[in-house]
């Protein structure tokens, strides 16, 4: 049985035991990146390559409802000002797409500078900025620098070993436990904008 997105939101005691998990993976991941950041003395405070900026997909029902469970203890004007502006930068995406233009818009949960869902960001938005290493099966680690802004502010620093793959390990087990739970099979391709709307 496929269910469709709306249905599965409508099962908030089916997967309310897997947000507290996903909770304590993220505690984790943040503990972590202010080790590294920490080390680094690397302090985002916005900068013109902003990551709000940055079309990213997320995968995982996971991180879809974990975002819908801090949109939806927001107030209701909220919400619909988060609304009217995730379906403006999705369909600003869309027209981009179709002629082929690069498009680079701000997050709709962008308000002044700053996350109005924070503490329900997904895994990219927690772990962007320092550089990582990352161990996919039966392949060799790769690693990947930092953004802009911390290599203007960092690039004299040696690398401080930040290894994402057990954050990523966890996340898997966790969606597939998640996924068998409510009986879902389908992918999930979203960006945040998708995602609230």
């Amino acid at each position: 049985m496929v269910l469709s997105f709306e249905a599965i939101r409508l099962l908030p005691a089916k997967y309310a035991p897997f947000l507290d998990k996903l909770a304590m993976i993220y505690e984790d991941m943040d503990r972590d990146y202010k080790t590294a950041s920490d080390y680094y003395g690397f302090i985002c405070s916005g900068c013109r390559d902003n990551c709000c900026y940055t079309r990213f997909y997320h995968h995982t029902f996971l991180e879809y409802l974990y975002i819908l469970k801090g949109y939806n203890g927001l107030e209701h004007d909220k919400k619909s000002e988060i609304k009217d502006r995730a379906l403006e930068v999705t369909g600003k995406t869309v027209e981009a797409d179709k002629k082929g233009s690069p498009v680079r818009l701000m997050c709709p949960l962008n308000f002044d500078g700053l996350c109005i869902l924070y503490d329900f960001r997904p895994m990219i938005c927690r772990l962007h900025g320092i550089p990582y290493e990352l161990l996919k099966p039966g392949q060799s680690v790769t690693y990947s620098p930092g953004c802009e802004a911390f290599m203007t502010q960092c690039k004299s620093k040696d690398y401080f070993t930040f290894d994402r793959t057990r954050f990523y390990i966890k996340m898997s087990r966790l969606e597939r436990e998640l996924r068998q739970a409510i009986g879902v099979g389908q992918k999930i391709k979203l960006t945040i904008a998708q995602m609230v709307t």
